[in-house]
């Protein structure tokens, strides 16, 4: 029997420079990139008063707040990237473990999308 939930989106955008660690390739050397974010959270209820299962304002705040210490920053100096590799799929489990602690109980993270670029993305999720 299916299960009815709901999803809400929100977007956003920081600008910062990085350098992969043990690529071979032009990415290993210092370069920037305009990134592209997209969270999404789910839930199975909505608020009595409102009807909401969360605030978008509330959702882009913490997104916001996620994204503070990566916007015009060298990534690479930015914990925990001074030792784990500052790629787009360790910057979308990033988002994600500083977003969930600070979701309403009723609302679980379900994805966070980072975009390098328009035609790339990498997408971190985790099985339920």
């Amino acid at each position: 029997m299916s299960r009815p939930f709901w999803k809400l989106t929100v977007r956003s955008e920081f600008c910062a420079a990085h350098a992969l660690r043990h690529y071979q390739g032009k990415c290993e050397h210092l370069h920037g990139h305009n990134y592209a974010v997209e969270v999404v959270v789910k839930g199975y209820t909505l608020s009595q008063n409102t009807e909401l299962l969360m605030d978008f304002g509330d959702l882009k705040a913490l997104l916001k707040q996620a994204l503070e210490p990566l916007d015009h920053a060298y990534i690479n100096d930015v914990p925990p990237f001074d030792a784990v590799n500052p790629s787009s799929e360790n910057l979308a489990r990033y988002i994600w473990n500083q977003m969930a602690p600070s979701l309403p109980e009723t609302v679980k993270m379900y994805s966070v999308t980072v975009a390098e670029k328009g035609i790339q993305s990498a997408t971190y999720m985790e099985e339920e």
